[in-house]
Formats: C-alpha cells, structure tokens, sequence
C-alpha cells in the first residue's frame, strides 16, 4: 500500500484507508481513482498532480 500527497494544500491519500467520503473503501488502490479526480481538500489539483510519499 501506498501514500500519494498534493502538492498544493498537502492533503495525504492513503491507499490501506481509502477516502470513504469520496466514494474509494480502505483497500482502493491509486491506479483505480480516475485521474481527473480532484484533491478532497483543496480541489485545486487532480491525481496527476500527487507524488507518491511512501509505499509500505
């Protein structure tokens, strides 16, 4: 499992707790979040704009 930031508002998804509230159960791994989806927090940057940070 995996971390990937955002680079504008440091906003963490975590690939073991997903983001229940923007519909991806713990367990959702990055490659199946569409890649326009927006940044929960800031919704100033979408999934090619994050870095991965970790991978455990």
């Amino acid at each position: 499992m995996a971390r990937y930031r955002c680079e504008e508002c440091g906003y963490v998804y975590d690939e073991q707790a997903g983001c229940v509230s923007e519909g991806f159960p713990a367990g959702t791994h990055w490659a199946d979040i569409p890649d326009d989806w927006p940044c929960p927090d800031c919704a100033v940057r979408e999934k090619p704009d994050f870095i991965q940070v970790e991978s455990r």
